[in-house]
């Protein structure tokens, strides 16, 4: 009892000590300042102001005497500590009898000095000054004195960034229990001096002249050449990618119920077998010829580069976007589009007066017409995804992939009219069919969105987010095959048929797949139109490759200090064969390993729409002369300029002047041939030594 009110006591006192401290003004004003001298080495100098009657006492006072003075970091992100903390300034030693030492402490004014290296170009501190002030009758409880300060290094010293590296891997490299589960001394060797060579190289950059400049950029198509170049097959993919789109388009509800009135179209022609086969053929031809034309006339007013370009414009992709959900909307029943009904009655009714040919073309014209709410989203689809092949026959292939699709069975119904008779008539499966088409349009949209957000910046969908919604758009809809619910034009007590169950199905497992996505996993099934995983905030996948430069002539000099050759990666925010190459290349541990450590990776990304400091007058390779604007347009030159190409992706190895050390390669998913190329990239770099 006597120990607790003892106790008491002493709290009491401790309480009302600290109110009357409460009350009174600190006597002593401290400011904070980083001197950087623009140089490696800074100091971080508090500087106080003590009130007449007080003192401050000094560092290193021992454990028994008052507070001392010691600075503390919460946060010490691209600095090294050099030293200790250090007192300047007129220092008062004296003996001390209730602590019976001798104590030093400042009078007036005191300083303190924390001498700090830089070892990354950015810095991030936070810290505080702890110290103590007395004065003959009383003493103040610890104060501090708090600073923070970020932003760019104006140098960085290499040994303390070495040394930073090699803390960095690890740390990485303890497992959750705080071991050691691996020597880092390897792999921190293999990064050594990366951040201090990449400021060296900026500063490199800086000081290049206008001829090493132009060294770096003179076109190499010709030594390119030399080498054997893997073959593309990219044309024949986008003809495929466009039968595919074709063959959707047939079983859409704007294409399928045309089949009956292509049928009574023939019939009322005439009943001659052989003639009925050739305006059969005639038909079909026709009807590749408008959508070819279609693809052409896009090309040839736009251009290769132009439609690339406007594959990623703002504008054109939320319109995109906005079109999908409208069709989307129409297709769940909220209201019919179609073209107004005089256009298609008009021509319909020219194809009955006239005869032979024209007639034939005016009933083709007439499908493509009345078809355009369905198959328009298809053909922009399909016209932005082959885009980045930069060619005008790229377009074209596309769309007669599609056309033909969609002209072989409307040319077998009009050529025998009784195949008619065995094709599933319209209903309620017509029903099933849009909403399906609706829900895959609403996955379709966000991709569109999602490259504008790339191409500005805006990161309002990145990763995480794009694949939340894609799970839930493919929940939702197997839950509706599955009818739990309805949309106002489905048919009362709708029932799920074994088809509709096993689209369910494979829906449900499709969202589930993608679950994983949202903590990192790479989801190479979907690689092609989500956002690449570096958008993502919360990603426990580690086995990523990332470009160490975005800017080309930095990337070449941070290559010549560290004796490394070059891979030009160049790519685009809406390249969706760029993203399945990460995905499904990139992530190989000896593909990665290759890239990270043997090589300097550079990402140009062709439609970068950041806009330059300065616009760039230069003379495009067809002659005329052109002003580049953003970054993208600056990369997309060099491409053509220096490597004679305009399609993405493009890998090109090439050593510290600039030139190739292998052929180039594009969209190719064998990775044993990937590392053969980057092998004789290498080797070829090494024997130029």
């Amino acid at each position: 009892m006597h120990t607790m009110k003892k106790l008491m006591s002493v709290v009491m006192l401790l309480f009302v000590a600290i109110l009357c401290n409460a009350q009174m003004a600190n006597p002593v004003k401290f400011t904070v300042q980083l001197k950087t001298n623009g140089t490696a080495e800074a100091e971080i100098v508090f500087s106080g102001k003590i009130e007449s009657g007080w003192h401050v006492y000094s560092t290193n006072l021992g454990g028994d005497g008052p507070t001392e003075a010691a600075v503390h970091f919460d946060k010490k992100d691209g600095i090294e500590l050099v030293g200790k903390l250090t007192p300047r300034g007129h220092e008062i030693s004296k003996m001390d009898d209730m602590f019976g030492m001798v104590l030093r402490y400042f009078e007036n004014s005191a300083q303190f000095v924390q001498k700090i290296k830089f070892t990354k170009p950015e810095h991030d501190i936070k810290c505080y000054l702890e110290y103590g002030a007395c004065n003959d009758e009383s003493c103040m409880p610890p104060s501090t004195a708090e600073f923070a300060h970020k932003g760019k290094s104006p140098a960085v010293d290499a040994a303390a960034a070495k040394d930073a590296a090699k803390a960095d891997v690890k740390a990485e490299a303890k497992d959750a229990n705080g071991a050691d589960v691996a020597d880092p001394t390897t792999t921190a060797e293999a990064v050594t001096d990366t951040v201090a060579t990449d400021t060296a190289a900026v500063a490199a950059v800086a000081n290049m002249d206008k001829s090493e400049l132009q060294k770096l950029w003179t076109p190499v198509v010709k030594q390119l050449e030399k080498f054997d170049k893997p073959i593309n097959n990219s044309l024949l993919y986008i003809f495929f990618a466009g039968l595919l789109g074709g063959l959707l388009a047939l079983f859409t509800p704007c294409v399928w119920p045309i089949i009956p009135m292509t049928v009574s179209f023939f019939l009322k022609r005439n009943k001659e077998r052989r003639k009925a086969i050739r305006e059969a053929i005639t038909y079909g031809v026709s009807i590749v010829v408008i959508y070819v034309a279609l693809g052409l006339i896009v090309s040839l007013l736009f251009g290769a580069s132009a439609l690339n370009a406007l594959s990623t414009n703002a504008i054109f992709n939320i319109l995109f976007c906005l079109l999908l959900v409208v069709f989307a909307a129409s297709f769940f029943g909220a209201f019919e589009i179609t073209l107004p009904a005089s256009w298609s009655n008009k021509i319909d009714q020219k194809s009955d007066e006239t005869s032979g040919f024209i007639s034939i073309f005016l009933m083709a014209f007439t499908l493509s017409l009345v078809s355009f709410s369905c198959t328009g989203p298809i053909i922009g689809f399909l016209l932005v995804a082959v885009s980045s092949s930069g060619d005008i026959v790229a377009p074209t292939i596309g769309m007669l992939g599609f056309a033909v699709a969609l002209a072989v069975p409307f040319a077998l119904f009009a050529m025998f009219p009784t195949l008619l008779k065995s094709a599933p008539k319209s209903g309620g499966w017509m029903n099933v069919l849009k909403v399906v088409l609706g829900f895959i349009e609403l996955a379709f949209a966000l991709k569109f969105l999602s490259v504008a957000d790339l191409a500005y910046g805006w990161h309002i969908l990145d990763r995480e987010a794009f694949l939340a919604l894609w799970i839930i758009i493919f929940g939702l809809l197997g839950l509706y095959l599955l009818g739990m619910f309805n949309f106002p034009h489905d048919d009362e007590g709708r029932r799920t048929n074994v088809p509709q169950f096993f689209l369910a199905l494979l829906s449900l497992s499709f969202a589930m797949y993608m679950v994983p996505g949202l903590w990192g996993a790479p989801l190479k099934a979907v690689s092609a139109f989500a956002p690449p995983m570096n958008t993502q905030d919360f990603n426990l996948y580690k086995n990523e490759v990332h470009p160490r430069f975005k800017d080309f002539e930095t990337g070449m000099a941070a290559a010549r200090l560290e004796g490394k050759p070059v891979m030009v990666d160049f790519t685009g925010f809406g390249c969706v064969n760029c993203r399945k190459m990460e995905a499904a290349v990139w992530t190989d541990s000896k593909v990665a390993d290759m890239l990270n450590q043997k090589y300097v990776l550079i990402s140009l990304y062709v439609d970068d729409k950041t806009p330059l400091p300065e616009p760039m007058t230069v003379t495009d390779t067809d002659g005329t002369q052109r002003t580049l604007r953003t970054i993208g347009d600056k990369w997309s030159y060099l491409q053509r300029y220096k490597f004679g190409s305009n399609t993405q992706p493009m890998y090109v190895l090439i050593d510290n002047e600039g030139m190739p050390l292998t052929g180039s390669r594009s969209y190719d998913e064998d990775i044993n041939e990937y590392m053969k190329f980057l092998q004789t990239g290498l080797d070829n770099y090494n024997n130029k030594k």
